[in-house]
């Protein structure tokens, strides 16, 4: 149940920074809040979903050597495509402070 909390609340942050308001021109101190919270999140997510995959291909070379040569090409697109979300987390923390 925390999880959930704490997903949600961290799911709309970007709506919260985007509803303040403040003087014009001067961005609201919840934008720089959810935009760091955005880039944590996503940077903590990333780095440990990378090293779950790393070492369950290692666990599996570990035990068939064999398959290393045909397992590295996937390994590798994975790994590309989750640091793809930080990148994406970039974006979004940059579109919410302008």
């Amino acid at each position: 149940m925390k999880k959930q909390v704490a997903l949600l609340t961290v799911a709309l942050l970007p709506g919260l920074a985007n509803a303040a308001e403040g003087v014009a021109g001067a961005k609201p101190d919840a934008a720089y809040w959810a935009a760091g919270l955005c880039m944590g999140l996503a940077a903590a997510v990333v780095a440990y979903s990378q090293s779950r995959a790393a070492s369950a291909a290692l666990e599996g070379i570990g035990r068939n050597p064999a398959s290393a040569k045909p397992g590295f090409v996937p390994m590798i697109l994975c790994l590309a495509l989750m640091e793809s979300i930080a990148l994406f987390a970039f974006l979004v923390a940059g579109s919410i402070l302008g």
